[in-house]
């Protein structure tokens, strides 16, 4: 089988072959890990946020190697796993998923502020 000719030795060393196509052996099912997203709470009531991924074969060690990881540093509340493979995300393609959002100022602080400074000055005129 031909391999592949370089100047950097180290792909020499390697021996890759021409046509990897044909020349390496596929893997076997589980093979390897699956991949956990970690999620960590540093506070109690607070959010968790994503700090990290880790490699287990099962969710019990995943929050073994998260803890031992993600957790040595700093007071840690409660951590999550989850398995990668089960997180949806939308594409960038997706943007046009938020375009039907109407707009909803009236949700923010803003408005309240000036709607309290409109009673006020009510309030005041009536006196």
């Amino acid at each position: 089988m031909p391999t592949i000719s370089s100047l950097d030795p180290r792909i020499n060393r390697a021996g890759i072959p021409e046509d990897p196509e044909t020349a390496f052996i596929p893997k076997e099912q589980l093979d390897q890990f699956q991949t956990y997203e970690v999620f960590v709470q540093t506070k109690s009531g607070g959010h968790h946020n994503h700090v990290g991924s880790v490699h287990a074969p099962d969710p019990e060690i995943a929050m073994a190697f998260a803890k031992e990881q993600y957790c040595r540093r700093g007071q840690t509340f409660n951590v999550w796993v989850a398995v990668t493979s089960s997180i949806f995300s939308l594409d960038i393609q997706d943007s046009d998923f938020f375009e039907t959002v109407p707009d909803k100022t009236y949700r923010e602080v803003n408005d309240y502020i000036n709607t309290r400074e409109k009673i006020e000055a009510f309030k005041k005129s009536k006196q």
